[in-house]
């Protein structure tokens, strides 16, 4: 029987996110998933209230940080988990197949590759499928590409919390239209994530509140959505669902927050370096995701 784990959830609505702490309740060691940092985009500026609000659930419960994970690059919120690290500890981690991100984002934005090989900002990248440990939980995470390639879900004890891979049942599945993504790749990743147990608990990045419900939710489970979620329960073809899928992102407009929240979420949340009058610069690759209107 797996351990249990202990999870307080975060919601930003600004950005309809949810940050997780995840808890040993023997050792009192944590981990932060998926924090997120305020950002204003009027005024380009970046405010800590709800890392803030982490910190205090963390020191108000005697809690050590061991582990501070991202569980892709987000393209709809900034990381505050530089800022995190600083007040707290821990290490910040994902996937190792984050050099692919990187890669094609330094591209986009005409950034220098060898700056983030040299100076990778992340503190440690794992490997698929890789067993870890917070305290005495066991655990694992596992790839499910399609949104981003370096799209990781972690299963820890008996809950697995997906990023952007699934929404609640009565919203789907993310978009996979981004750089690299693929609709493909994101049907196969829900499949493995089919393969756990029923019971166990899915927590989820994200709540868009359909117009069916009135509350937003933040958790699941495995037995639901296999037969609940509206774009890929059981007995829908990758056919069916890669047609469904591409048919769906060509009618979405671009997140609100993904020009300034792509280069600092792949740089692990840290900002660029200041120039030589002390304020950071962000860039914009204009016209570069202009969709034919």
């Amino acid at each position: 029987m797996c351990a249990v784990a202990s999870v307080q959830e975060f919601f930003d609505e600004y950005t309809n996110t949810f940050s997780y702490v995840v808890i040993d309740p023997v050792t009192l060691k944590c981990a932060i998933i998926d924090s997120v940092l305020d950002y204003d985009a009027a005024s380009a500026s970046t405010y800590t209230h709800h890392a803030d609000l982490i910190i205090e659930y963390i020191s108000e419960n005697n809690l050590t940080v061991e582990w501070i994970l991202e569980t892709h690059v987000h393209a709809d919120h900034l990381t505050a988990s530089q800022y995190l690290k600083e007040k707290l500890g821990g290490k910040i981690a994902m996937s190792k197949k984050i050099t692919i991100v990187q890669k094609t984002f330094s591209e986009i934005y005409d950034f220098e590759i060898k700056k983030f090989n040299a100076l990778q900002t992340f503190d440690y990248l794992f490997d698929d499928n890789e067993v870890f440990q917070i305290g005495q939980l066991r655990a694992y995470n596992i790839p499910t590409p399609g949104h981003t390639p370096a799209c990781l879900s972690y299963v820890i004890g008996d809950a697995v919390f997906v990023g952007d891979t699934l929404f609640m049942p009565d919203y789907g599945t993310a978009r996979c239209d981004f750089p690299k993504g693929s609709a493909s790749e994101l049907y196969d990743s829900v499949q493995k994530l089919y393969e756990l147990s029923d019971e166990t608990r899915v927590y989820l990045c994200h709540d868009y509140l359909p117009e069916s419900r009135k509350e937003y939710k933040y958790l699941t489970d495995i037995k639901t959505q296999k037969v609940s979620n509206i774009h890929i329960h059981e007995g829908v073809t990758k056919t069916e669902f890669v047609r469904m899928r591409e048919k769906r992102d060509a009618s979405l407009s671009m997140p609100k927050l993904i020009l300034p929240a792509i280069q600092i979420n792949m740089y692990a949340g840290q900002f660029p370096e200041p120039e030589e009058n002390g304020i950071c610069y962000l860039k914009l690759p204009l016209n570069y995701f202009k969709k034919n209107k």
